[in-house]
C-alpha cells in the first residue's frame, strides 16, 4: 500500500448518486461491499486498487469527489 509522505495512507471520498434499483445484482452487491447505506450518502475509503476496481464498475451509479 502507498503511503503519502506525511505518513498518511491515501484516501479517496465517494458518493452514491444514482439507485441501484433495476440494476444487475452484482453492482448492488458492490455498492453494499464498499460499505453505503443510503442514496447520498459519502464514504471515505482507503485508496488502493481493488476499491477503485469497484468504484470504475458502478461508475455510473456513485460520484469520486477528490
Amino acid at each position: 500500500m502507498k503511503k503519502m509522505e506525511n505518513g498518511m495512507d491515501k484516501k479517496v471520498t465517494v458518493r452514491w448518486k444514482k439507485s441501484a434499483i433495476g440494476r444487475p445484482e452484482g453492482q448492488k452487491k458492490i455498492i453494499k461491499a464498499l460499505g453505503f447505506r443510503r442514496l447520498n450518502q459519502t464514504l471515505t475509503l482507503p485508496d488502493h486498487p481493488g476499491i477503485r476496481g469497484m468504484i470504475n464498475h458502478v461508475s455510473h451509479l456513485v460520484e469520486v469527489i477528490e
